[in-house]
């Protein structure tokens, strides 16, 4: 984002719904689901080291949020479930996520669709169906 963004006034875990709200200096409020957020985790991990390697996500949905750590002043840092730990969330992204939350969605059911899984299958079904770069 060119501009700064908002920077959280609030961060609410919800354990059972599994969602992180997050409320905004500019009034906006949003529930970025964990499994969205676990999906798309800014790490390498799950990113790759640039453009078109990017590392299908799945079996995801359950996945739980058990801590969540600052990191400066700028994002938090969330240990999922799953034990993925790697992910630093800066505001403006956790803004971008939760602004433009159900382009992420369709990007994601549309890259599950193209590898030919579902949300529900186990990590490395991708691979073994013929997508991933690993």
């Amino acid at each position: 984002m060119s501009q700064s963004s908002p920077s959280p006034v609030s961060l609410t875990l919800h354990q059972e719904s599994r969602v992180l709200e997050v409320a905004f200096s500019d009034g906006q409020s949003f529930r970025l689901p964990f499994e969205l957020m676990r999906v798309y985790s800014p790490s390498a991990e799950v990113q790759g080291h640039g453009p078109g390697q990017e590392v299908l996500q799945t079996g995801k949905r359950a996945v739980g949020i058990n801590d969540v750590e600052m990191v400066g002043q700028y994002a938090v840092r969330p240990t999922f479930s799953d034990g993925h730990e790697s992910g630093i969330f800066s505001w403006s992204y956790l803004y971008e996520l939760g602004s433009q939350q159900q382009a992420y969605w369709d990007r994601y059911l549309a890259r599950l669709a193209e590898a030919g899984v579902d949300r529900d299958a186990p990590m490395g079904a991708a691979r073994a169906a013929g997508c991933g770069h690993h």
